[in-house]
């Protein structure tokens, strides 16, 4: 009787031990997480440091992908990219970094899919222990585009924004013009969005605004790869708070 106590007890505690495996699943690195947007429910992926303890506010990136990211996998807009840039790091990476996923294409703010990007920013924000003040905002080509339309449509929502190779409207200048912005496209991308790109400038500079414009020489549309692996770009984020 004492022995058949006594496997019954061990078959709780191994019960109970795989049930806290399954429950807590994976709690840092890339983390994949579902959203319920009426009714569909919407894959995206949260990046959360390796030292991640919930003791302490982490700073938040949110990222943009490009058109050959969007779908429903979950999977592609990390692949990418940040994601990509995350990975290849050899120093820890302190922010915690969300990756939603465009199902049709487009990042506009006054779309679901900019709507969303939003929501799932808050639902992460509610999740984890951040730090509201440090919130930053980028993307590439498609994503670069939606970066300045969410920063025009959300001004105070950003710390800072870097976007990459993506159109902006020069006439949202004087909307964003307080924010940092570090923004980032090749010489050899198309000639009207390397147009774009530095009419951005100008534009902001002429609002006074605290612009950075980083044009690589003979690089085309992948911008991406180069100013993601720019050390220097995340100390720059670190840099600015949102008031």
């Amino acid at each position: 009787m004492k022995r058949i106590a006594m496997l019954a007890l061990g078959t709780l505690v191994l019960a109970v031990g795989l049930t806290a495996v399954i429950a807590g699943d994976q709690k840092t690195g890339f983390v994949h997480k579902i959203y319920k947007d009426k009714d569909a429910d919407i894959k995206y992926v949260v990046f959360v440091p390796h030292d991640y303890k919930g003791d302490k506010e982490y700073p938040v990136i949110l990222f943009l992908h490009g058109a050959g990211e969007s779908g429903t996998d979950g999977e592609k807009q990390v692949k990418v990219g940040l994601g990509k840039a995350i990975r290849d790091k050899k120093e820890k990476f302190d922010f915690i970094t969300i990756f939603p996923q465009s199902q049709k294409g487009g990042w506009k703010a006054d779309s679901a899919e900019g709507k969303r990007a939003v929501a799932i920013l808050e639902e992460v924000e509610k999740a984890y222990k951040t730090d509201k003040k440090r919130v930053y905002l980028t993307g590439l080509s498609m994503g670069g585009a939606g970066t300045w339309s969410l920063a025009a449509a959300h001004p105070a929502r950003w710390a800072a924004i870097a976007p990459i190779c993506g159109y902006g409207d020069p006439a949202n200048a004087d909307k964003i013009k307080h924010l940092p912005i570090w923004s980032f496209c090749g010489d050899k991308d198309s000639a009207k969005l390397v147009d774009n790109n530095r009419a951005m400038s100008k534009a902001l500079k002429a609002v006074g605004a605290n612009a950075r414009y980083e044009e690589y020489p003979g690089v085309p549309h992948n911008s991406w790869d180069r100013a993601y692996a720019t050390a220097e770009l995340y100390t720059w984020f670190l840099k600015h708070t949102s008031k």
